[in-house]
């Protein structure tokens, strides 16, 4: 069977704020230009990047509206729609304008912990009530739940409308695993930037990536080369990205990230609380990062 076209370099956007704290739309409208010219398979609008608790739902509203019209069907547009209360995610989905939405990335319940079952019976409710495909995202690390490759396979096995895992768990046992056993069509993603190369390696079909709203020329030429089957050159591709990927993190997410725009000029430094920006010494160190390692 044919895969879904969501393989390669999918890239988690964030949003852009005004030093007001409103959403900066011409910033957004640049970066969504910025990524495609940069190589990205598709755009993933309002998933944990994009500083997804922090929206009002007339915002989220107007991010998938503005998204899906600048993009204007050069890329397919998958958009976040998870949460830790199955009857309200599905109402959620029921209510979303979903025009040329390719499809719904859902992060596992976070908070209350269920068990490998009632991650199982969440994610077949959604997927059976969904008008679009289900991307399962397995985060424990924001979430406090991992879902088992067990757990995985079988909503793989057992449910169509589920094409795909984004796994953000950090276990590359527990991704091979999975690769190994789901349906020859279902899309096996790294939720690490620094995982990617050993994911495709092993079999699977891409990323989506934070580092490639930053350095998309850079980060989509190393899973191009992945793609093709040239490690050892994908492997000398990214050393230059290693240290600047590591930093993006170093004082979390989207915090690094919009540093490192801010530094290209495609951006304002702006966060919302919870989140702050970054310090003094992040920025100079990814200053240097990008000058070193020309990464503009």
């Amino acid at each position: 069977m044919k895969k879904h076209n969501l393989c390669g370099v999918g890239v988690a956007m964030i949003t852009p704020f005004k030093g007001d704290q409103s959403c900066d739309w011409e910033a957004l409208g640049k970066m969504i230009d910025y990524v495609i010219e940069g190589g990205v398979d598709y755009i993933v609008a309002l998933g944990t990047t994009a500083e997804t608790p922090t929206l009002t739902e007339e915002e989220k509203r107007e991010i998938i509206r503005f998204t899906r019209e600048k993009i204007a069907s050069r890329v397919p547009l998958v958009v976040g729609a998870g949460g830790n209360n199955t009857k309200a995610v599905i109402e959620h989905i029921n209510k979303m304008d979903l025009e040329d939405v390719e499809a719904l990335l859902c992060v596992t319940p976070y908070y209350n912990k269920p068990s490998q079952e009632g991650l199982y019976l969440h994610y077949k409710a959604i997927a059976e009530s969904s008008p679009r495909p289900i991307i399962l995202y397995n985060v424990p690390g924001r979430t406090g739940v991992n879902m088992t490759a067990e757990t995985t396979c079988r909503l793989a096995a057992d449910c169509p409308n589920i094409i795909a895992v984004k796994e953000a768990s950090g276990k590359i046992d527990q991704i091979e695993q999975i690769i190994k056993n789901v349906p020859k069509d279902f899309l096996v993603l790294s939720g690490d930037d620094g995982m990617t190369i050993d994911v495709i390696r092993k079999g699977g079909d891409g990323v989506i990536s934070v580092a490639a709203d930053a350095f998309p020329k850079c980060f989509t030429r190393v899973v191009e080369l992945c793609n093709q089957g040239l490690f050892d050159r994908a492997e000398e591709a990214y050393k230059p990205l290693d240290e600047a990927v590591s930093a993006l993190f170093e004082q979390g997410n989207p915090t690094g990230v919009k540093a490192a725009l801010n530094l290209l000029g495609l951006i304002e430094n702006e966060l919302r609380l919870p989140l702050v920006p970054a310090t003094e010494q992040l920025m100079k160190k990814m200053e240097r990062l990008i000058r070193e390692y020309d990464l503009c």
